[in-house]
């Protein structure tokens, strides 16, 4: 017998999808700036060999490059309580996603600090720049130029890596998804709309990262 295609019940949940895909923009929002944040500190202590903080960050970079999210999730929402700090899902979700998203923007951020070439941070010293002025329009700026789409890149792995959240409850795209799912039993239309959101997005993300590129870090780093 010929599968039967019903998404009624799927669009009839229009209105849980859509908070959950909100939900999963502003947990990709605010674990991206403050996992850039990181990332840009990470990267400076990095490139520039501050002790003791660039081994502490290069432990933090192996550990959560080499370890999964899921397992970084599970660490922080169930094993931080044993120890007595205690988070609700969103903090959780949030917390895993900045960490997570540090590790990779540390060494992204530090391979474009360690491209600015050494002529430039003299220039500046020439003209009488202070070390805030230089380290933001010689070294810090010119190097998101230099990485914007890789970051940008990441953001987005982040992002669809953020379904996995739902395994703590926390109300996403994909707990939103599984929801509607164990109630109509209409597993293909339901995973196949949640793809579709995920594709759109990633695409939405995508152009709204170069543009902001653009507009706040290439265009002025020129």
């Amino acid at each position: 017998m010929a599968y039967q295609f019903d998404f009624t019940p799927v669009f009839g949940n229009a209105g849980l999808l859509a908070t959950g895909a909100g939900f999963t923009l502003a947990l990709t929002a605010v674990g991206a700036v403050l996992g850039i944040g990181l990332g840009v500190v990470g990267a400076v202590c990095r490139a520039w060999k501050l002790a003791p903080f660039d081994r502490l960050f290069g432990l933090y970079v192996e550990v959560i490059r080499n370890t999964p999210f899921l397992v970084q999730l599970f660490f922080i929402f169930f094993g931080l309580p044993a120890l007595g700090i205690k988070m609700t899902e969103w903090q959780a979700a949030v917390l895993a996603m900045v960490i997570n998203l540090g590790a990779y923007s540390t060494e992204i951020i530090r391979a474009g600090i360690q491209a600015t070439p050494r002529g430039q941070i003299e220039a500046a010293e020439s003209l009488a720049m202070t070390r805030t002025q230089t380290f933001k329009h010689v070294v810090l700026r010119p190097a998101l130029a230099k990485v914007w789409p890789a970051l940008t890149s990441q953001v987005i792995i982040v992002m669809l890596g953020s379904a996995v959240c739902s395994q703590i409850a926390t109300e996403e795209l994909t707990f939103a998804a599984n929801f509607i799912q164990s109630r109509s039993f209409r597993a293909f239309e339901t995973y196949f709309v949640t793809t579709a959101i995920y594709f759109v997005m990633a695409l939405l993300i995508r152009q709204l990262l170069i543009q902001l590129g653009q507009r706040f870090v290439v265009g002025r780093a020129r």
